[in-house]
């Protein structure tokens, strides 16, 4: 599994609107919008507050990932995810040692047998 993590949402708000959104190229889609998470991610993807997890990547899951949280006032704060997927098979990455990243890059590479390794990543 591969975890997203939304940097823009902050708890202790009233009931946030939060939308998840995949930039590759030009192609802007939506992966959650509404309360919920669009085809064809509903079955690849579980959603919470703080993340996204894929239960598997792809290559063509690689491409910029955001999310944008609306709370009060409709201030809203937006962060951003690059993965790059390297092969079919996924690692897990260590994260930042920094509290809230605005961005942080993912690298995902094929591994040579089952379980996952740490690959660190760089960070902002």
């Amino acid at each position: 599994a591969v975890d997203i993590p939304c940097a823009a949402f902050r708890s202790g708000g009233s009931n946030p609107r939060i939308e998840w959104k995949f930039q590759r190229g030009s192609s802007l889609g939506l992966i959650y919008y509404g309360g919920e998470l669009t085809e064809p991610y509903r079955n690849r993807v579980q959603f919470s507050r703080t993340s996204i997890r894929f239960q598997s990547v792809t290559r063509e899951d690689s491409g910029k990932y955001i999310c944008e949280v609306v709370g009060d006032g409709n201030q809203i704060a937006k962060s951003e995810v690059n993965l790059i997927v390297q092969g079919e098979a996924t690692t897990v990455p260590v994260p930042c040692p920094h509290p809230r990243p605005l961005s942080l890059a993912m690298s995902l590479s094929p591994m040579p047998g089952p379980g996952f390794v740490p690959v660190p990543g760089p960070c902002p």
